[in-house]
């Protein structure tokens, strides 16, 4: 078994969220001191001038992150999407928080129903969120909410301007009705 491969492959499926090394020891089923030497070959691949990842250590967990020498590169990266338009994703993420901020990562992946890291990355990085503050749940994890760049870009001059969702529209007589009656009719057979 190449664990180097699977070690890295781990490293990019957790992203953001790191791996201490005691999961790391429990996934791939080997010592403590395997799992570390693992990780120190794969680091010294990664200190290869050629390139682009690192594995960094952050708050007990290990990651791959991108080396602080090409910073300049993914800076004009995210500039240069500024001007790109929103995805559908994107959109539905960007409502999510509207509707409900402040609201943790975790809450936008449980209402969507799939991870959205790198959408809220991107429109960090598109400045339409922000971190505002820390929610008191387990582990503390940040709180987001939308920007003034968010309101201008959608032309509204206050979250007073986003529609109002009107949750009893649909009353349950209704949810009956469009159960039991289909506009589809079934046909007689002969």
């Amino acid at each position: 078994m190449n664990y180097k491969a699977v070690l890295e492959g781990i490293l990019f499926i957790v992203g953001d969220e790191g791996i201490t090394l005691a999961e790391m020891v429990n996934i791939l089923g080997i010592s403590e001191e395997d799992v570390k030497g693992i990780l120190l070959e794969l680091r010294k691949d990664y200190d290869d001038s050629s390139r682009g990842l690192r594995i960094s250590f952050l708050g007990n967990c290990f990651k791959l992150t991108t080396k602080e020498e090409h910073k300049d590169f993914y800076e004009k990266l995210v500039t240069d999407t500024k001007s790109s338009s929103l995805s559908v994703a994107a959109l539905e993420v960007l409502a999510i928080v509207a509707y409900n901020e402040p609201i943790t990562r975790l809450k936008i992946d449980e209402i969507r129903g799939i991870n959205s890291t790198q959408l809220v990355r991107k429109l960090l990085a598109r400045g339409f969120l922000k971190i505002c503050g820390k929610d008191d749940s387990v582990g503390k994890p940040n709180l987001y909410k939308t920007t003034n760049e968010f309101l201008d870009y959608f032309g509204l001059a206050s979250k007073n301007d986003l529609p109002k969702l009107n949750y009893d529209e649909v009353t349950e007589e209704d949810s009956e009705k469009e159960l039991y009656n289909s506009n589809y009719k079934e046909k007689e057979v002969k």
